[in-house]
């Protein structure tokens, strides 16, 4: 066999094979086979892969899950798909759900947040007022402005002259809570406008009717070592501005209130004007009463 008979022979065992010929993509032949390569992709197939786009006031909702403190995002896609979240009322159980921040989401029938929920205890100055007008010239909440991002509100209302212990969280729950029930313990030492009778204090031992309802103290007795203006009470009572309106009744005006214990927590390392976050063991013990 000559050099070129064995040229022709070999070339018919190449990568393309003899009469059946095979072609890679690249090369095409009869029929071009298209690329999947990325860059060759078609605009269509990109723009269906790709994720919708959120809006400034929306977010995923296992995103609003996890950034409520409950669980992880990945966790928060398992309970979405067991029907344990509504938006609105509505059982949602797809994934990447978008909510707005204005929706109201509920996790096992409880209404939540997407923010990390934060306690933070101050020891409130006179001068200060409490409340959630941040409109308001000297508000309390301008001294825990580094305690936290989110915005944080008072358990509690204090007016200017009270000081001591103030609650403050994003917990609307809790704070309705302790608001509401009536065996949150309050200690507050109060200095009188005058000498405090005793008899008064029999009276208010006794309990006093105020606004239709029988208001009595857990204990109330003169400051040890103080004035005999100076007295501790100890109350349970939610109604708002009761320890004034005990004293009032008995025709006693309050010239300074200090609140030195609320529901267990002490002012205890936090000198006034200063505050500190709550202990995850506090914060049980809060949700526990």
């Amino acid at each position: 066999m000559s050099r070129q008979d064995r040229s022709k022979k070999g070339k018919s065992h190449g990568r393309q094979g003899g009469g059946s010929k095979k072609f890679s993509g690249r090369q095409g032949g009869g029929v071009k086979k298209q690329s999947q390569a990325r860059g060759n992709a078609p605009v269509k197939n990109i723009h269906s892969n790709k994720k919708s786009q959120l809006a400034p006031n929306e977010v995923r909702l296992n995103k609003y899950i996890a950034n409520s403190g409950i669980c992880s995002r990945r966790d928060a896609d398992i309970y979405i798909a067991s029907g344990n979240v509504t938006v609105n009322g509505e059982v949602i159980i797809e994934m990447g759900y978008k909510v707005k921040l204005t929706d109201e989401v509920k996790f096992d029938g409880r209404a939540i947040k997407p923010e990390k929920k934060e306690y933070v205890l101050l020891n409130k100055p006179k001068g200060f007022i409490a409340s959630n007008d941040r409109n308001l010239k000297k508000n309390a909440s301008e001294l825990i402005v580094h305690a936290s991002k989110s915005r944080l509100s008072p358990v509690v209302k204090f007016d200017r002259t009270t000081t001591g212990l103030l609650l403050y969280t994003n917990d609307d729950e809790l704070a309705q809570k302790l608001s509401s029930i009536h065996n949150v313990r309050k200690i507050y030492h109060v200095v009188l406008d005058k000498n405090f009778k005793n008899d008064d204090l029999v009276q208010v031992r006794q309990g006093l009717v105020i606004d239709g309802a029988t208001i009595k103290v857990e204990d109330i007795s003169p400051i040890e070592g103080g004035n005999k203006n100076e007295v501790g009470i100890k109350i349970y009572s939610g109604i708002n501005n009761i320890v004034k309106k005990i004293f009032a009744n008995l025709g006693y005006e309050i010239v300074k209130m200090d609140c030195v214990s609320y529901a267990g927590l002490t002012k205890k390392d936090i000198s006034r004007g200063n505050w500190r976050h709550l202990t995850k063991q506090e914060i049980i013990n809060l949700q526990m009463l």
